[in-house]
């Protein structure tokens, strides 16, 4: 990827799930918080459930389903142009159902955003998570659809 695409932001809140993805593993934010539990996306410093401010980071299996997705007509940034026509999907982690995450449908890791075809995306389809460099150094979650 170049680095005139899209850089993540990250806070003290967020850090971590980019600190776990550059490790392979996408962790979500719950509240630690015995009474509690509840998952949390994105990371804020409270739970929104029961007002605690102790969390955990808890390991997700990495597998969803598209929960929605588009197809930008044209790429709305330029750096985006030579991708297109690229993905754009919203995944419902399958151990989170609460929880949705934005992100591309690739055919690897390091794949083109236009590596998949867009007559093979289907809103339900179950997808996996794999991690790679993007944009200014930071590693990614994108997706590869699981054969069906």
């Amino acid at each position: 990827m170049t680095d005139s695409l899209l850089t993540p932001v990250t806070d003290d809140d967020g850090a971590p799930f980019w600190e776990y993805a550059a490790r392979g593993e996408l962790r979500i934010q719950a509240c630690a918080s015995p009474a509690c539990g509840e998952l949390r996306f994105p990371p804020r410093p409270c739970c929104p459930h029961c007002r605690s401010f102790d969390s955990e980071w808890r390991r997700m299996s990495g597998k969803g389903r598209i929960w929605s997705y588009v197809l930008p007509h044209p790429p709305l940034l330029p750096a985006y142009a030579a991708q297109a026509p690229y993905n754009a999907v919203v995944v419902e982690l399958a151990d989170a159902p609460r929880i949705r995450l934005v992100g591309n449908v690739v055919t690897g890791a390091d794949a083109a955003l236009d590596s998949v075809d867009p007559a093979r995306l289907r809103i339900g389809a179950k997808v996996h998570a794999v991690f790679a460099a993007g944009a200014g150094g930071v590693t990614v979650p994108r997706w590869l659809l699981e054969r069906s």
